[in-house]
């Protein structure tokens, strides 16, 4: 039987709910098609935003939304995206699909997007083929409540009122991507960039640097050293970018997304549990020049990576999302709420028909993925306060390879209601656990699982909710003890009272 503690009076560290962000690119459907139809479009929307999408995205209580990039962002002039959208200038995505890029949707749609999900808006700027007077002059658009030539375009646009954006990156993958730096190189340009990207008002930006790829922990190293200003927080980075995807195969062949065999589950489990190590070793070095984490890792892009479906552009990154996905998204926020003191913001890419999405659309229809449901049964950790916990468990073994069969962590929120979610990542077994809520003897305890009968389903637009949320109820309290039988490959969040 596996062992799981939960040290209930043992909390100090808020778990911020920005771990629950999601990304969106100018990439494939996930902008036009997904959030953005037209306002002549068919499909209801407001303003041109699709509503059965704001409505679900506000469901989950998704706390931020990354725009608008990527690899996209380091070659977005903001200008080009204001005004009369008949006289806005049209420019090829050379990063995605080699398609012409409109300028349809810019800042006042995002903004507008982001208002009516309750989201807060993060901004990535461009600083590979941008200039130091164009971020600045976007920073002035959106946040001074003056008068200003900045402050005036804004008006004259139809916003009075400044928006108030507090996220800010400063470019995006710089490494690649974003102009092929050194880290050495970049770390000056952070310092320039950051300097001329003032705040106004009552919003001090949150600046958050381009962080390494994957395990450069040597990036993390000249980053930390050369832009963490302790005594000079406005021109410091204030949050560490870190981008890592889980991808099973290597290219060009990433492996199908929906037909997979055990050891190709196998293989992505293993990798999505590296991220555990790199958020340690990075936090490691970054815990060297700022023991107080002072400084957020920020995780703004993750999540699984497979060939595009048959018959799709292949710039386009379209993919289904199945069972494994879930376990995937699982694993992910486990480890970011038990290292909550160090990631405070998370962003998984992207939000819709791009990589491992939380939606899917196909004209009028719109589907929830399995990690969809895995953000709403997790949205409950959001600003909880993160509880240790401790696991001693089988393995999960395939040629003698071994991983722990079980992912949990918990918290505990402001009604003083503890959850603990569980993730039993073996496709075979179920998992007999004991868990032990030191320092509480609850009176009730409710549960929900994700799982299905095969570890290929997915939510197709003829079924919908072939993957989804149910109660969990195999389980018994005594004391302060639960002793529950995690059904192979699942996800479960308990709640206790």
């Amino acid at each position: 039987m596996s062992r799981i503690a939960v040290n209930v009076q043992q909390g100090n560290v808020r778990i911020n709910r920005h771990i629950y962000g999601n990304f969106s690119e100018h990439l494939g459907r996930c902008i036009y098609d997904g959030f953005w139809v037209g306002e002549g479009s068919p499909v209801p929307n407001t303003r041109g935003l699709r509503n059965d999408i704001i409505e679900a995205l506000k469901k989950i209580k998704m706390p931020n939304l990354r725009w608008p990039g990527g690899c996209f962002a380091d070659e977005y002039h903001w200008k080009d995206g204001i005004g009369p959208r008949s006289q806005r200038p049209k420019m090829i995505n050379t990063h995605w699909g080699g398609v012409t890029e409109d300028n349809s949707f810019g800042s006042h749609e995002f903004l507008d997007l982001c208002a009516r999900i309750g989201c807060e808006p993060y901004i990535c700027g461009n600083v590979g083929s941008g200039t130091v007077q164009e971020l600045s002059q976007w920073v002035e658009y959106m946040n001074f409540d003056g008068q200003s030539p900045m402050a005036d375009l804004r008006k004259k646009n139809g916003r009075e009122k400044p928006f108030n954006v507090r996220l800010w990156g400063i470019g995006n993958e710089n490494w690649g991507c974003g102009g092929m730096m050194t880290p050495e190189y970049y770390a000056d340009l952070f310092r320039r960039y950051a300097v001329y990207a003032r705040n106004y008002g009552d919003t001090p930006l949150f600046k958050i640097a381009c962080g390494p790829n994957s395990d450069n922990y040597h990036w993390t190293e000249v980053m930390m050293q050369k832009t963490y200003m302790k005594g000079n927080p406005r021109n410091s980075l204030h949050g560490l970018s870190l981008h890592y995807y889980t991808v099973p195969g290597d290219r060009p062949d990433r492996g199908s997304a929906t037909v997979f065999n055990e050891k190709e589950w196998f293989v992505t489990m293993k990798k999505a549990y590296f991220m555990d190590e790199l958020v340690q070793k990075h936090g490691a070095i970054m815990d060297q020049y700022d023991p107080e984490k002072y400084v957020a890792l920020v995780v703004d892009e993750w999540g699984t990576w497979y060939d595009v479906e048959p018959g799709t552009n292949p710039g386009f990154l379209y993919q289904q999302n199945t069972l494994r996905d879930a376990l995937v998204a699982g694993i992910h926020l486990n480890i970011f709420n038990n290292y909550a003191e160090r990631v405070r913001i998370a962003n998984i890419a992207q939000t819709i028909n791009v990589l491992q999405s939380v939606i899917l659309t196909e004209g009028a229809k719109m589907v929830l993925t399995p990690t969809y449901h895995v953000f709403d049964m997790y949205k409950v950790h959001q600003d909880a306060v993160k509880l240790p916990v401790y696991v001693e468990c089988d393995n999960y073994t395939m040629s003698n390879i071994s991983i722990p069969a079980l992912s949990a962590s918990a918290s505990v929120d402001h009604e003083d209601c503890i959850h603990v979610s569980l993730c039993n990542i073996d496709p075979n077994t179920e998992q007999k656990v004991r868990l032990e809520l030191r320092g509480a003897s609850p009176s009730k305890v409710t549960g929900q699982i994700i799982s299905s009968a095969n570890m290929q389903d997915y939510n197709s637009f003829d079924q919908g909710d072939k993957v989804g949320i149910k109660e969990f109820k195999d389980m018994a309290i005594s004391g302060s003890t639960i002793t529950l039988r995690l059904p192979a490959k699942s996800v479960v969040t308990l709640e206790a009272v």
